[in-house]
């Protein structure tokens, strides 16, 4: 396994590993409460020390879970949350944050994310999220299942090119974003943190990547995330319930892609050659 995770740098400046550990569907029973919770400690023990997770998981559960697995070293963590945009208005941000920060146990988030586009104006929610980095409670701030579209309309508002980065659904069963949005982001070095990258483990049980994967004696779902973490400022949060899946994901980082690999997998996956909506889950 690699000694240290590759990292890719915000435009603030500060680096990120290119694999994190993501959260949702984390903290809705009990009973797999400490498997969770142990899986996370694993994780930062093996550098993913990016952990992404949000106010909507298991409303506030998967927080819960998150707090318990840094605690006693907060320091280590980049912390990743983010808001509904039911309450990404101007109250209700802070309202939110607060909450958020509660449920983790901790005096701020690293970075704070608006989950997605709602009805309040974007502006409004931007000014929030300025004044949470004034109140030290959040040390950065970006968006989710963003387009390009909404993109360039936030990089227009006011602080709006503080944007450190999108989190959008993108795996090889998704790649739309290639086509303008992965450009787009990366002419301004806004990562893209991609969600469900091994397609929710549709991807696992592909076999044209079971055979590609066989050359590196990997796994297809390990093949898939390799992909992923291949492409120029992507960001990786594959959730991994069990310690055996956390290590599995960061064996990933040890498969080199070859050109027939490259090649084989856009004739099974071709990339877009128009533009496509961006897909959200």
């Amino acid at each position: 396994m690699p000694s240290t995770i590759r990292t890719t740098t915000l435009p603030s400046g500060e680096a990120v590993p290119v694999l994190g550990q993501g959260t949702w569907k984390m903290g809705e029973n009990a009973r797999r409460h400490a498997d969770e919770v142990n899986a996370l400690k694993l994780g930062l023990d093996l550098g993913m020390t990016l952990i992404d997770t949000a106010e909507m998981y298991a409303s506030g559960g998967a927080e819960e879970v998150v707090a318990d697995a840094i605690a006693g070293r907060r320091d280590e963590v980049f912390l990743v949350s983010k808001v509904l945009p039911s309450n990404a208005s101007r109250t209700g941000v802070p309202a939110a944050c607060d909450r958020s920060l509660r449920h983790l146990r901790t005096d701020r988030i690293d970075l704070y994310l608006l989950h997605w586009p709602g009805s309040v104006p974007l502006a409004e929610t931007v000014e929030a999220f300025e004044a949470l980095k004034k109140a030290g409670k959040i040390r950065h701030w970006g968006v989710s299942n963003f387009d390009t579209h909404g993109m360039e309309e936030l990089v227009s508002l006011p602080a709006g090119d503080s944007v450190q980065t999108n989190q959008i659904l993108y795996n090889l069963s998704q790649r739309g974003p290639e086509f303008d949005l992965a450009p787009w982001s990366r002419q301004r070095g806004i990562p893209l943190m991609a969600y469900s990258p091994v397609d929710q483990g549709v991807l696992a049980r592909n076999t044209r990547l079971e055979a590609i994967a066989a050359r590196h004696n990997a796994t297809a779902a390990q093949l898939a995330l390799a992909w992923v973490m291949t492409q120029d400022g992507v960001i990786a949060i594959p959730k991994a319930g069990r310690q055996e899946h956390v290590r599995q994901n960061v064996a990933a980082l040890d498969i080199e892609l070859t050109s027939e690999d490259s090649a084989e997998i856009d004739r099974a996956f071709p990339p877009p050659t128009r533009k496509r909506g961006l897909q959200m889950i």
